[in-house]
């Protein structure tokens, strides 16, 4: 009995050591989850204006921008050298550029020039998430 509560004792012991240097090799470089959260944030911005019908050109224009500068962030920032990875980002900044040129002026034009980016975004997420 006394053989199997140690044995117990230490796998309860061996998981939490596991999962503690999981958090820690997970925590280590935050920059990558950091970048696809912005981005998330200004799409989410886009489509919100887009439901509710209030596509602010002032406001469409600063999130599309920003959302094309963060873009520009993605290859250096995930260091993934594979050339998939890095044609889909530069994808994504060309689609995004192409979006912040058009100047969306109404709701219907946002979803428009969003539209190819967030084809971009789900191919690569498909393959790297």
């Amino acid at each position: 009995m006394r053989a199997a509560l140690m044995i117990l004792l230490g796998l309860v012991i061996g998981v939490i050591g596991t999962a503690n240097v999981m958090n820690a090799l997970a925590a280590r470089n935050p920059m990558p989850k950091a970048v696809m959260e912005t981005m998330g944030y200004h799409v989410g911005e886009l489509k919100n204006a887009i439901k509710a019908k209030q596509c602010d050109r002032v406001k469409v224009q600063h999130h599309l921008a920003r959302l094309e500068s963060t873009a520009s962030d993605i290859t250096p920032v995930f260091g993934i050298d594979e050339k998939a990875f890095t044609d889909d980002a530069t994808q994504l900044q060309e689609r995004l550029h192409q979006a912040v040129q058009a100047a969306p002026a109404n709701c219907e034009a946002v979803a428009a020039a969003i539209k190819p980016v967030g084809e971009t975004c789900k191919s690569c997420h498909q393959q790297y998430r």
